[in-house]
Parts: C-alpha cells; structure tokens; sequence
C-alpha cells in the first residue's frame, strides 16, 4: 500500500514538513470519526505528545502497556499524568500474566536468558489485542533515536498491526523535545535526571553514565546483548 503525502480525502494537504502543531490538528479532524489512540511508556517524548494533543482540549485516548516491571517512579508519573490531563483516558492493556507465571511456565528471570521471549509476552502479545480495534495509532518515536527508526515516516502504514501509524515527533531531536518540557511544565519522569535517556523495564533498563535529561541513547537498554527493539516497532516500515 503506497501512502500518499498525508492527505487522502481531506481538502487540504498536509505534507512531512508540515509544523508539528498542524499536524496534530489534522489528525484531531480528519481521524475524529476514527478508533484512534496515542500509546506510550510514559518517557520523555510520551510525555511531550501528551501534552501537545492535551491542549487542544479533546478526548484522547492514551493506551499504556503496564508489563508489571515498570520502574516506581514511572508508576509514579502516571499517576500524576493522568490527573494533571482529567480529559484524557489513560487506558493500561498491559499483560494479565503475573511475572509469578511467567517464571512457573518459562523459567525464573526470562529477561535474562531470553528477552525476545519476555518481550513478545509482556508487550507484543498484548499490543495485537489492542490493535485489533484500532484504525489510527499516534506514536511518540523519533527517527534519530536509533538505527532502526531512520527512515521513519510521520504517516505509514503499519502492516504489522494493520494500522495507519502516524509519529508527530519524527523529526524532532532530544534536546528539542526537553526544551519543550521546560518551557511547558510538563510532568515527567524523574530518572532522565538521574542517568536514564530512556525508560523501560526495570529488569532491562540501566543508567548511562554522564547522560542528563536532553541527551538521548538506547545504551542502557538490553545493555551488552546488541537488541535495541523490543519488538512493537519492528517490521513497520520503521
């Protein structure tokens, strides 16, 4: 399926360069009728897509993944998120499989021996549920946040998920994103001050030493195996 410049059957045409502001308009009306989410982990560049569809004042539903092994602090922030943004719907879709049962049926400390196993578990099995009642899925990723989202699009097509797959903050880097933050007082987690670019499960997810809020890097994650993905952003044109 070949996307076209990011317009279809609206009047006017909105293109990759469009200002990130534009662009999130158009997909508030030109998806209004749609089943359309913003998923997140509650990072930094979550926190900032939060933020910037929360001012326009419409419901939006935000989809988390809870996979059970979120750091407290993200806990934390979740919390607070959902209640500095009321007209927002925080929806976790997480796992429903106790990391009691996962041990009992796959081994004691799966992240260890096989964490593309522990992923597909905790994250993909449950991302294909929530996809399969979805047409429009809004993401926070950035094309320079790893080798892997280079060639990311704002608007793709999503083969995996069958979605239209739209990424606001493509084009943005991470000191733009922190920037944003500041100036907006924008709710975010606390351990991007304490070493950590990027937040995961608390089994995979280490500090980098020297990094500070604006600075990103995927070393802490899976750190010493090469996996940079854990598997939901895989194979989507991405």
């Amino acid at each position: 399926m070949e996307m076209q410049p990011l317009a279809s059957r609206q009047e006017e045409r909105i293109t990759e360069d469009a200002p990130t502001d534009r662009l999130i308009t158009w997909t508030l009306e030109r998806f209004e009728n749609q089943r359309m989410i913003m998923t997140t982990s509650f990072g930094m560049e979550g926190c900032a897509l939060i933020d910037m569809y929360a001012r326009h004042g419409r419901p939006v539903t935000v989809v988390y993944l809870d996979t059970m092994f979120f750091f407290p602090e993200t806990y934390a922030l979740r919390d607070r998120i959902s209640e500095w943004y009321p007209h927002l719907d925080f929806v976790n879709r997480g796992t429903t499989l106790t990391p009691e049962q996962q041990a009992a049926e796959y081994g004691a400390e799966l992240w260890k021996h096989d964490s593309d196993k522990c992923c597909h578990l905790r994250k993909v099995d449950p991302m294909y549920d929530v996809m399969a009642n979805v047409d429009v899925w809004i993401t926070g990723l950035r094309r320079s946040q790893s080798a892997t989202r280079a060639n990311l699009r704002i608007v793709d097509w999503d083969w995996r998920y069958q979605v239209l797959k739209i990424s606001p903050l493509a084009a943005w880097e991470r000191p733009q994103i922190w920037e944003y933050i500041q100036k907006n007082n924008v709710p975010y987690n606390e351990l991007h001050e304490k070493g950590y670019p990027t937040l995961g499960c608390t089994h995979c997810t280490k500090p980098v030493p020297g990094s500070t809020p604006g600075d990103y890097s995927r070393d802490g994650r899976w750190s010493g195996t090469g996996k940079l993905e854990c598997g939901l952003h895989d194979g989507a044109g991405i």
